[in-house]
């Protein structure tokens, strides 16, 4: 009989700074050498149930338990923060607040000096484990002077090279491209095979995850259990989008064309679905569905000519990059990790000034405007909340740039809710921040740039950690700004959102742009989508499995259908 590795019962925990419990009623048992997967809309419960199993509730965030939680046999409470961080490793979704090492190879082997590891034995597990997440180059850098992704491939070699009983990742994918983001869920799959541990992942990239196998899916909803079942079931029901979880792209294409989704069907992955019952459905519905394509006509708003960068001389990130954005038009920036699509937003801002070539809006080379004064027309969303937030409360952290323009306080309050309800956050306008989770963080600094209503927005990652219903709302925002002038541009690793809502999608790769092109035809096209590290959608390998003659399109009539379906 195998060994219980997680046990709550009768288990709630409320923050004190909350009037209702997080966590009501929790029971749920996890045994050793299981792989879970737990899924909830954003603020439903799934981090803090995770800082309940890796002790950060009760020692990091204060609060009021009832119940019984026991990990490995011991109940957490009678645990010290050092115990439980000798049996459960966690990767935090956001990795800045890990780092403790100067240095990616210090912080990779900052649990094995605590061990009194030998240190050839050290540098050997620390090279080992940099290589496995593909960060094995960049040992000396500096943790801060990492992109996203590389951060969290960091605290993901942080987590592999000890030797802890319990794997535990909160939003392992959130900052990764399409391509490290699958290597990340077969590294996670190859560690748990070959060595038996416990794996728990949190994560909103369904998807994603369920590229590799998993025992079974916990659903979170307000709090409380849902649903826990196999993969199978679960995709068989309609619980997901129930509660506001995005249930795979193809399948959500076969229930367009009238097909009942079923357990025996295997829907846990595209390349192992049956679709004996469902090819000649899908064929009809193919034939039946006509994809209309508007050119935007809208004049340039944003040109980039022959911009070079580099952070260290002789080092170019981009490498005489042009790009032109067009007013009123939805863009998407993709890429691998540290192809510099964080980099252009920051030069078109202001934050850097390139080394060569020009920007211009409107036709006005913008090189002598200050931050402030680019500001006034052009807002930015950085990827990580916390580097944004600087107001204790919600409401006054989203008040704060009209304050600064000096807007009625009457204004400001009105202009204030309007944009708290689109983003969900209206019920929590009097909390402060700190109650909230890192997606809800994510959400209000959207909300504090989208109340200015800049010409342009730029969002770094606006998807990641967001639930697919809070996520749909804001993109939904977006669309009607758009249709009232104002221009996005996105920066994503999320192709169902370059899919689902971009007019066009420009890769980067190794400082150049790669394409320029439609997103079904970059995400239909093998050598771009190879060498910039994404990933074809399961739309394109969905209508070749169904024998689909022309896949390309099959994706483009799907795009139209989605957003006529969803009022887009």
């Amino acid at each position: 009989m195998k060994k219980v590795m997680i046990e709550f019962k009768d288990f709630s925990f409320q923050y004190r700074a909350q009037q209702e419990p997080t966590l009501q009623g929790i029971n749920l048992t996890i045994v050793e050498g299981e792989k879970v997967l737990i899924v909830g809309p954003s603020g439903s419960g799934k981090s803090t149930l995770a800082h309940c199993i890796n002790g950060l509730i009760p020692f990091a965030y204060k609060g009021e338990i009832s119940g019984s939680l026991r990990v490995i046999g011991q109940e957490q409470k009678d645990l010290s923060i050092a115990e439980l961080s000798n049996q459960v490793g966690t990767v935090l979704q956001d990795p800045d607040g890990q780092f403790v090492g100067l240095t990616v190879g210090e912080d990779i082997a900052f649990s094995l000096e605590n061990h009194v590891v030998q240190q050839t034995e050290m540098k050997s597990k620390v090279a080992a484990a940099a290589r496995a997440v593909d960060i094995h180059e960049f040992l000396a850098s500096s943790p801060q002077e990492l992109s996203g992704g590389q951060k969290q491939k960091t605290s993901l070699a942080g987590v592999l090279v000890g030797d802890v009983d319990i794997l535990l990742f909160d939003e392992p994918l959130a900052s990764l491209d399409p391509y490290t983001g699958t290597k990340a869920i077969e590294l996670i799959d190859r560690v748990h095979k070959e060595t038996g541990k416990t794996v728990i992942m949190i994560e909103h990239r369904l998807e994603e995850v369920l590229h590799r196998a998993v025992d079974r899916i916990i659903v979170i909803h307000e709090g409380r259990i849902a649903a826990d079942m196999p993969a199978a079931e679960l995709l068989s029901t309609t619980l997901l989008s129930e509660v506001g979880i995005r249930e795979p792209l193809y399948l959500t294409a076969l229930k367009y064309a009238g097909c009942s989704i079923t357990a025996n069907m295997n829907p846990q992955h595209v390349n192992d679905i049956e679709l004996e019952a469902c090819s000649n459905k899908l064929k009809i519905w193919y034939e039946c569905n006509q994809s209309r394509q508007d050119k935007l006509e809208n004049p340039p708003i944003l040109e980039l000519r022959d911009i070079s960068f580099g952070y260290e001389k002789n080092q170019q990130v981009l490498d005489k990059l042009n790009l032109c954005i067009h007013k009123g038009e939805m863009v998407c920036i993709a890429g691998r990790n540290g192809a510099g699509k964080s980099t252009v937003s920051k030069l078109i801002c202001g934050f850097y000034k390139p080394s060569s070539g020009s920007i211009r809006m409107h036709g006005r080379d913008i090189a002598q405007d200050t931050i402030k004064e680019r500001a006034e027309r052009i807002g930015f969303v950085m990827q990580n909340p916390n580097h944004m937030i600087s107001k204790t409360l919600l409401y006054d952290e989203v008040a704060l740039g009209l304050r600064l323009r000096g807007c009625p306080e009457e204004l400001v309050r009105e202009r204030v809710h309007q944009v708290l309800k689109v983003c969900g956050l209206y019920v929590f306008r009097s909390w402060p921040i700190s109650a909230l989770s890192y997606g809800q963080k994510k959400r209000v600094t959207i909300a504090s740039i989208l109340v200015l209503e800049p010409e342009v927005i730029i969002l770094d990652e606006p998807t990641a950690a967001q639930d697919y219903r809070h996520y749909n709302e804001m993109m939904e925002f977006l669309l009607t700004l758009r249709g009232q002038g104002m221009t996005v541009i996105m920066i994503t690793h999320d192709m169902h959102l370059m899919l689902e809502y971009a007019d066009r999608a420009i890769v980067l790769a190794d400082g150049v742009k790669l394409a320029d092109d439609s997103p079904e035809r970059i995400l239909t096209n093998t050598d771009v989508v190879k060498k910039a590290n994404l990933k074809e959608t399961s739309l394109f390998a969905l209508a070749i499995k169904a024998g689909l003659k022309q896949p390309e399109e099959f994706v483009r009539r799907f795009i139209a259908y989605d957003r006529r379906s969803r009022g887009g």
